[in-house]
């Protein structure tokens, strides 16, 4: 055990789960006696404090939104950040900002902040499940703070998200360039552990099937959303004996690497190779050459997952568990 004590330490003390320590701190009255009896009695073995910023933060009046996502440096999430953070301001409440780099350690970090009432509530960008809820998960039973799930979230408990569909905003990238006369279209994908990056899969192998294309596991090269990956998959297709004349690519920052290894190839687009992005960064269209891209509304879905929590802080009922937001194909010169 580290020299402070943890919620996880807790838990462990009173054999109870994460859930339940956090559900004591927040609303005890929802725990059973006998479970609240043993998690106090831990509480008080350790001598735990909640983390003392929130005694800062927890004034009358306000409420504070954790906001986790994978990358901050990733431009689609500080779009989002953005909003959320000006959309937060309006309605009275703070935002706190967690960066996962993808790793579940680091989730579950910032998680603390809600579970020792640092935070009200959670908005959750990526694919990572906070340790803290996973009986949640595995049960569907109800969760111990306030959650709101945003694009690329897991798929499981029936809880608040915002999210486009990315299944057929996939198709629509492909269908592009099929309608453009494309034959041989290959993709160059985020990884496959995440659900947005399978559903943009799923919705390029859906336009092929659909025109009767031949579909190849080899044009399928996986990045992992950034400028390099996409990058060093493009030029990983370039080197074989049949490239192909279309390619999407499931982020802008990859479209843009991917460019780069065209170019250097001597090859120019669309003329040898129709290029498709996804996001519309605001990069896009300073590309050379401008990029065609899938736009997904970064701002529209930062303010859509505040006021689904700000109507939870207000016991309001939401009238849509499941929003989800219009993509558009942005056509431009790569394509």
């Amino acid at each position: 055990m580290s020299d402070t004590p943890t919620i996880h330490d807790i838990a462990k003390f009173a054999g109870v789960s994460l859930a339940t320590v956090s559900r004591v701190l927040r609303e005890p009255e929802k725990v059973t006696p006998a479970r609240r009896s043993r998690v106090r009695e831990a509480i008080a073995h350790f001598n735990y404090v909640p983390n003392a910023m929130a005694q800062q933060l927890r004034r009358p009046g306000f409420r504070t939104i954790l906001v986790i996502i994978p990358e901050i440096s990733n431009l689609f999430f500080a779009e989002a950040l953005k909003n959320i953070e000006n959309v937060a301001h309006q309605l009275g409440c703070r935002v706190l900002i967690g960066e996962t780099q993808r790793k579940q350690e680091r989730l579950d970090h910032y998680v603390e902040l809600v579970t020792s009432r640092v935070a009200d509530g959670l908005i959750l960008f990526g694919s990572l499940w906070p340790s803290v809820l996973h009986d949640s998960f595995d049960a569907g039973s109800p969760l111990p703070f306030p959650l709101v799930l945003a694009e690329g979230s897991v798929y499981g408990p029936n809880c608040p998200r915002v999210k486009i569909d990315n299944i057929r905003s996939g198709e629509m990238a492909v269908r592009h360039l099929l309608a453009s006369g494309r034959k041989r279209i290959a993709m160059i994908s985020g990884p496959l552990r995440y659900t947005v990056s399978t559903d943009r899969l799923e919705g390029y192998q859906r336009a092929l099937s659909e025109a009767g294309m031949e579909q190849r596991a080899d044009w399928v090269v996986v990045g992992n959303f950034s400028m390099e990956s996409g990058y060093e998959a493009m030029a990983s297709l370039l080197e074989r004996p049949e490239w192909p004349d279309g390619v999407f690519c499931a982020s802008d920052e990859m479209a843009i690497g991917a460019q780069a290894a065209i170019r250097e190839k001597g090859l120019r687009m669309p003329d040898d190779i129709a290029l498709i992005g996804f996001d519309d960064m605001r990069f896009a269209a300073y590309a050379s050459p401008p990029l065609t891209t899938i736009r997904q509304p970064a701002a529209q879905l930062g303010e859509a997952a505040v006021r689904m929590m700000q109507a939870i802080f207000h016991g309001e009922a939401i009238e849509q568990h499941t929003v989800i937001l219009d993509h558009e194909l942005i056509i431009r010169e790569s394509a």
